[in-house]
């Protein structure tokens, strides 16, 4: 490794702002020529992986990208001090406060020490941090919000998240006992902020239903730390009674977090419960534990176990906003969903969903002892929300208590239930019976994104079967008239009949298809009458070891596509065979499309498509 002078050409140019500052910080470490590394000459770290302390070992990628990352900070005018490079966030535009969250990123590397860590105490790093916040609190507007989009805009989602990276930067410069001017900045910025985000009358943040929860919960988590740093008697009592109405206005009767008045499993999994965990370990507020038990009810139903163990898929079918397919079982680092794992000793079902301590250790124990160089991170794919969510310890649970929460799932402990929840006009059903679960969205449709229908199709032994997409007019269990126009794009009203076998129609609002359901034990029968000829698409997940052939002989290749004139295909897997039967024979094609599944790549959809003169009958038959 080499190494250039200690004053690199930025460390002049911003010192201006950096003089005084430095003396806390322990020298860095000097080399035999008694010259200390610059951090913009430093070439690219190769980190020993085991060196890493096992709950540490998120911190590598993120250290291999730091000198690249801190090297795209512009130094001149105009704009000095943003994190340019197209790091993190889009629009990557000096304006853009949410592109300057990486000053977390670059704090925390600044002053933690570590034996792996060679930038604690950069006088390059320094400087380049400061001059990175004096341009992330320059774009706060006078009424404490920030902007995203557009110059001008008061961001909810700039803000929110402004403030929980800014108080936690705040943090550990006051630890070390840096950039005391900036501290100050930083105590008053998110002053400001709080008294924004916190105000009842701000329509921009709270409405009912909250438009963007996950972002609101930001904000809140940011806020209940700025609190303890800087305790304010009058916007503490706003915070608690902002954390009493994120409760009542931000989660759904159904279950779920709206975003934009619907579900989405990305932001609620992904985003809100994290950032839900991160304001209850920092305010210890009831309400948070509650919403997380309302929502681990709600993932119950909607994140479908794959009975080998190895993943989850996800009922995206009604999600409003990112298309969140599945998610492995064990998700070692650096992983977006790890704080969620906070709430398991008051939430012990969450623990379903969650990693286990034998898993994760495995994981890691594997990591360390690879032998390939630590990967850097791929710009935008750099959440700098990993690293600030580390810092509680883990709660994960054992296997044994996982296994315990899985085996307690509605759908795997029960054979026999149907349960209907419905929220502001949109109907989620659950039908589960001996040898089959089958999920549906119908009613109004919180977005153009969400797609209506029969959303999923389970079975406790062949796992997934079908699952239809959002934001997709393709891979969507559905009924698809010329011009490529499936009734799932658009809201279909349901009617619910109950019965033996269940029995549930729905509609285009025109009436141009119209869809009977029944399901008994093993058995989905699906009538459809269209007013012109149409397409049946079943979306389905095939995995590399089924056997698919159609009636007529052909086989259908994993991967691959074939066609045939049949009455219906066999899939075969594990111990038994999915048997889809559309009556007459009809000329029918099964084509893989791009999607895999899980980290192994193990799963593909698989696209069948069966045209016909505008009514049809298909069965599935889960023969195990």
């Amino acid at each position: 490794m080499t190494y250039g002078p200690f004053l690199s050409r930025r460390t002049l140019l911003t010192a201006a702002g950096a003089v005084g500052l430095a003396a806390a910080l322990p020298a860095p470490p000097a080399l035999a020529s008694g010259i200390a590394p610059s951090l913009a000459t430093l070439p690219p770290v190769a980190p020993d992986r085991r060196a890493f302390a096992t709950d540490e070992q998120l911190y590598a990628p993120y250290l291999v990208s730091l000198a690249a990352m801190t090297g795209d900070i512009r130094t001149g005018a105009p704009n000095a001090g943003f994190l340019g490079g197209g790091w993190w966030r889009k629009p990557s535009e000096p304006y853009n406060a949410r592109v300057q969250e990486h000053v977390y990123t670059l704090t925390w590397f600044l002053t933690e020490s570590r034996p792996w860590n060679p930038y604690r105490g950069s006088t390059e790093l320094l400087a380049g941090l400061d001059a990175a916040l004096g341009h992330y609190l320059g774009l706060q507007h006078p009424d404490g919000s920030w902007p995203e989009y557009d110059p001008d805009e008061h961001s909810l989602a700039a803000t929110g998240f402004a403030l929980g990276y800014l108080s936690k930067t705040h943090v550990l410069l006051k630890n070390a006992k840096l950039l005391p001017a900036r501290r100050t900045q930083i105590a008053r910025a998110t002053h400001a902020a709080m008294t924004w985000l916190l105000d009842p009358a701000n329509s921009r943040v709270w409405q009912t239903p909250i438009s963007f929860a996950n972002q609101v919960a930001a904000g809140l988590a940011g806020s209940a730390l700025a609190l303890r740093t800087h305790p304010d008697a009058a916007l503490r009592t706003r915070l608690d009674n902002a954390f009493a109405r994120i409760a009542q206005h931000g989660q759904g009767p159904a279950g779920f977090f709206y975003e934009k008045g619907g579900t989405d499993m990305n932001y609620n999994f992904e985003v809100m419960l994290p950032e839900l965990a991160d304001a209850w370990r920092q305010s210890h507020n009831g309400h948070l534990v509650t919403m997380a038990g309302k929502y681990t009810d709600w993932l119950s139903y909607n994140l479908l176990r794959e009975p080998d163990g190895s993943g989850w898929f996800s009922n995206v079918a009604p999600s409003t906003r990112t298309s969140a397919l599945a998610y492995d079982d064990t998700r070692p680092d650096p992983e977006r969903t790890a704080l969620n794992a906070q709430f398991v000793p008051e939430v012990p079902s969450l623990g379903a969903f969650t990693s286990t301590r034998e898993d994760l250790a495995a994981a890691r124990t594997a990591w360390a002892a690879d032998t390939s160089p630590v990967a850097g991170l791929t710009k935008q794919d750099t959440s700098p929300r990993i690293l600030a969510h580390a810092l509680y310890g883990e709660r994960n649970p054992t296997r044994k208590a996982k296994a315990e929460a899985v085996r307690a799932l509605p759908y795997i402990a029960s054979e026999n239930f149907t349960e209907r929840r419905t929220d502001r006009g949109q109907d989620f059903l659950y039908v589960r019976r001996p040898d089959v679960y089958l999920g549906a969205y119908l009613g109004n449709r919180a977005t153009t994104m969400a797609r209506t229908g029969l959303s999923f199709l389970w079975h406790p032994v062949a796992g997934t079967v079908v699952q239809s997409l959002n934001d997709n007019d393709h891979g969507v269990w559905a009924t698809v008239l010329p011009g490529q126009v499936p009734d799932a794009d658009g809201p279909q009203a349901g009617q619910f009949f109950g019965g033996t076998p269940y029995a549930f129609r729905f509609a285009t609002p025109s009436g141009s298809v119209v869809t009977d359901v029944r399901v008994s034990d093993g058995l989905v029968r699906r009538s459809v009458r269209a007013v012109s000829s149409a397409t049946e698409t079943v979306p389905l997940v095939l995995k590399a070891s089924d056997r698919v052939v159609f009636t007529d002989g052909t086989t259908v290749p994993w991967g691959g596509s074939a066609s045939a004139t049949a009455t219906g295909l066999d899939l075969r897997r594990s111990s038994g065979v999915v048997r889809i039967r559309w009556g007459a024979a009809r000329p029918a094609t099964v084509a893989a499309a791009s999607i895999r599944y899980l980290r192994d790549g193990s799963r593909r959809m698989h696209i069948l498509k069966v045209p016909h003169g505008g009514s049809i009958d298909v069965s599935i038959a889960l023969d195990y």
